[in-house]
């Protein structure tokens, strides 16, 4: 069955039709990572958004049990030029379009992904929708450009109550933004006694959990939508060590005065070189962001640049010149990608470990 892609400049795309029979929109993106499409499709950091994948052969390996970072995925529709419909793997339990299906995603198929790709890099991410080949693209088209994209993706995906994920480690208050099950499992791996807290939490109810620690995760959408994180992050900090991942990243930049901007195509994919200012090395990191932090804007403030993208320059990392407070904008727990920056969850627990012994200034990343 024959499906189209219509983007808001006017651009179609006609391809075959998987998954689920949906008609979907939103903001069309491309990532450029090999493997992982199953991570890629269960990042909560998707929400509300139409995924190209420029590698060509996409579903080889199948769906399994394992790889999933969230229960229930929040990514509008899936784009690829080939997808696999025998795959071969021992893990394998559903085929791509199978899994699909059963979580009400659509995909099209068979479509020019470097032309897309090419068309997203020169003019950026655009609103785009997915829909059956009887759909009048005029009508549709019209329909789109008059579309307001949702701007609550964090309140979509993140808990709406706390839970514990009990450890006989420190206990570190993870704010799930849309959190990755591997930033979970990352922590629960080094013995941490995790609460996960909704985004909404005010810093009242962190402090009166008693925590060591506090992690700001990943998360979807526009940091500034995110209003209620600002005080939050403004009350803690200085109290309790802090972590910021991704979003949680760009949200601490904003509760100490810098200033975010939407990039062009933003950064996804798990080969991008990051390099630590203080010690010249480059780390190969998986990084899924639409907006990044100004640099300019962080002069005056009490922050100071830890990190940079090779490709294009743009802040990586961050770190408060008095607190014991560091965040980084790509994902130290990759799934998927490489796993170079894992060593920040150390970083983090020898953070809180030097605030224990009475040292909040302790804040290298």
């Amino acid at each position: 069955m024959k499906r189209q892609l219509i983007l808001e400049d006017g651009t179609i795309f006609i391809g075959e039709a998987f998954g689920s029979d949906e008609d979907k929109t939103g903001e069309v993106v491309f990532n450029t990572g090999m493997t992982g499409y199953q991570e890629i499709l269960s990042d909560p950091s998707y929400c509300g958004q139409i995924v190209t994948l420029t590698y060509p052969l996409i579903g080889n390996y199948g769906i399994n049990r394992d790889d999933f970072e969230s229960i229930i995925p929040s990514v509008s529709a899936l784009i690829v030029r080939e997808v696999a419909d025998l795959p071969s793997n021992w893990r394998n339990q559903l085929t791509l379009d199978e899994y699909l299906k059963s979580v009400n995603i659509p995909g099209i198929s068979g479509i020019d992904t470097r032309k897309l790709t090419r068309l997203i890099r020169k003019h950026g991410a655009m609103k785009g929708v997915i829909c059956s080949l009887d759909k009048n693209a005029e009508e549709v088209l019209s329909q789109l450009k008059a579309a307001v994209l949702p701007i609550d993706q964090v309140k979509r995906v993140s808990t709406k109550t706390a839970y514990a994920s009990p450890g006989s480690g420190e206990r570190v208050v993870l704010v799930d933004y849309g959190m990755k099950h591997g930033i979970l499992r990352e922590l629960t791996k080094r013995n941490c006694d995790v609460i996960v807290v909704p985004y909404n939490v005010t810093a009242e109810e962190i402090m009166r959990l008693h925590p060591d620690g506090i992690m700001l995760s990943n998360g979807p959408g526009d940091p500034t939508d995110v209003e209620a994180a600002i005080p939050m992050i403004q009350a803690v900090q200085g109290k309790i060590p802090l972590f910021g991942i991704c979003l949680g990243h760009q949200l601490f930049a904003l509760a100490n005065g810098a200033e975010t901007e939407k990039l062009t195509f933003g950064h996804r994919g798990s080969n991008h070189p990051v390099k630590d200012l203080a010690t010249g090395k480059v780390a190969l990191t998986s990084q899924n962001h639409g907006y990044t932090v100004k640099e300019e804007s962080i002069h005056g403030t009490d922050l100071e640049v830890t990190h940079i993208a090779v490709n294009d320059g743009t802040v990586e990392g961050l770190k408060h010149k008095e607190f014991s407070a560091f965040t980084v904008q790509y994902h130290p727990e990759a799934s998927p990608g490489p796993v170079d920056a894992n060593y920040l969850f150390d970083q983090f627990l020898e953070n809180i470990r030097a605030a224990k012994r009475g040292d909040m200034s302790y804040a290298e990343a």
